[in-house]
This record gives C-alpha cells, structure tokens and sequence, in this order.
C-alpha cells in the first residue's frame, strides 16, 4: 500500500441529467449539486490537469458573496452557479466541454489512476520504502458512501493504537457532513475520534467492534480510512499502520500478552 500517494476520483457519474436523478433519489437538492461540483473539481484536476486553485478561487467568492464561512452552508442555487462556472473554467483551459458521458468519465479516470503510479510522489515513497517499481497496480471501481449527507454522515481516519505512544486506544479524527478529501485539504479542522461517540453513539461502538476484528484478523496495528452514510459505517480501507519505534516496540510487547502473535514474531518487527 502507498497511502496518499496514488490518485483517486469520487462522485463519478454525475453529469446534468445524473445528478438531477441523485437529487430526486435523495430529496437533497443541496447534497446532489454539492457531489456534481466536488466531482467537477477532482475530475478536472486529476484526470484533466486543470489547476485546483482555479475552482478553489470560485468557492471562495462565492461564500464571500453570500457571507458563509464553510462549503457546507451553500445553498443549492448556489451550487448550481459555481457548478456553470467550473465547466467554463474546463472548457476555457481545455478546449472542450466537460465530459458528460458516464462511460467516457469512467474510461477517463481509470487511465489516470494507472498513469499516477508514476507520479512523483509514487516514485519517491517506493524509493523510501524499497518497493520495486515493476510491480505495477490495480484500479479499484467501487460504489460511492456519501459522508456529505448531513450531520448524520461524516469521513475519517484512524489508527487502532497510538501511533506516536503505543497505547491500546483508537487515535484519529473525524468530520461531520464530509468527504474524505475534506479531511486532507484541510478546509474544515476535524475534531478527535473520541467525539464520534458523543456525536452517532451507536456508529461508534460499531466502529470500536470493526478495529478490534481487524486488528485480531492482520495480526497488527491498522490505519483506517472510513465513512458514515445516514448512520452506518463503511469501511473503505485498512492497512497496517505506520509507527514510532516506541510505539513499536510497546505494540509488539501487549500484542504477544493478547495472544495475537508470538514472541518470535515480535522480535522481528522492532
């Protein structure tokens, strides 16, 4: 796994007439044309290689505009005059309109998912960590868990030990009525996982029941990216965590009193 380090596209499929569906389907006129414009945005910058700054620039006038200090206060209408302005900005650096057949998206984003394997970022963290470069990847097509729904949805990330001490404690963040890249741009400050259990109790302990299984499962440590859609929890990756050498060792220690691995096995991951 190379996380962070290859590129991916959310919200394909939308289009003019798709997303007139998406808000029919959902009676969330807001939320549809919220996904329509975040799609717009991703799919120019990592398929089309239009600058994010250029969408960035419209956001930001239009909630100075309207007095709003958050993406999630736009109102629809809103949406629908930035939704115009993006695809003026592709049809501006690119030459041609923005693509509305969901197939030709589709094809589109594949293409620029393999092509990032040889991104500069990719390359230089196989170089740190000694992954060859002929190993290739895959391209994983997945159905979309919407964390922008309202304040039932949200997007986080967390590790099931701390990372920097070791402790046996959930470490991570979380943001309500998000998506994923919400998290990383760094638009909203998250706030710690624990609040996920004063915030959708029951999501939490679900939450809590899935780490330990996965824990049990690889045997080690993991980092989690996941999602809450109306309430229920996705999962959508899991990878065995990076940590501190303090970390390491205190893991590899509590990990053999549980029963999870040998002592033979610790000795070799510190």
């Amino acid at each position: 796994s190379m996380p962070g380090m290859m590129d991916t596209i959310l919200n394909l499929g939308l289009n003019d007439e798709s997303v007139q569906g998406l808000a029919s389907l959902t009676g969330d006129s807001r939320f549809a044309y919220d996904c329509y414009r975040r799609f717009i945005q991703m799919f120019s910058d990592v398929v089309l290689g239009v600058e994010h700054a250029r969408f960035d620039e419209v956001m930001e006038k239009h909630k100075r505009k309207l007095a709003l200090i958050f993406d999630y206060e736009i109102p629809a209408g809103e949406l629908q005059n930035i939704i115009e302005e993006y695809k003026e900005i592709v049809q501006q650096e690119k030459g041609f309109a923005f693509p509305q057949d969901v197939r030709e998206q589709l094809t589109m984003a594949i293409q620029a998912v393999f092509d990032s394997w040889n991104n500069q970022r990719a390359i230089v963290y196989r170089r740190l960590n000694k992954i060859d470069d002929e190993l290739g990847t895959a391209v994983n097509v997945q159905c979309m868990a919407f964390g922008n729904m309202g304040l039932d949805c949200g997007t986080g990330v967390a590790f099931t030990r701390n990372p920097s001490t070791g402790e046996r404690e959930l470490y991570g963040e979380f943001l309500v009525n998000a998506q994923g890249e919400d998290v990383v741009a760094g638009i909203r400050t998250p706030t710690p996982i624990d609040r996920l259990k004063e915030e959708l109790p029951g999501v939490f302990q679900q939450f809590l029941d899935t780490c330990q299984k996965l824990e049990k499962h690889y045997r080690d440590m993991q980092d989690i990216e996941f999602t809450v859609e109306k309430g229920k929890l996705y999962m959508l990756q899991t990878r065995s965590g990076k940590r501190t050498a303090r970390a390491s060792v205190k893991i590899a220690v509590e990990m053999v009193n549980e029963g999870l691995i040998s002592v033979e096995e610790a000795l070799l991951r510190v």
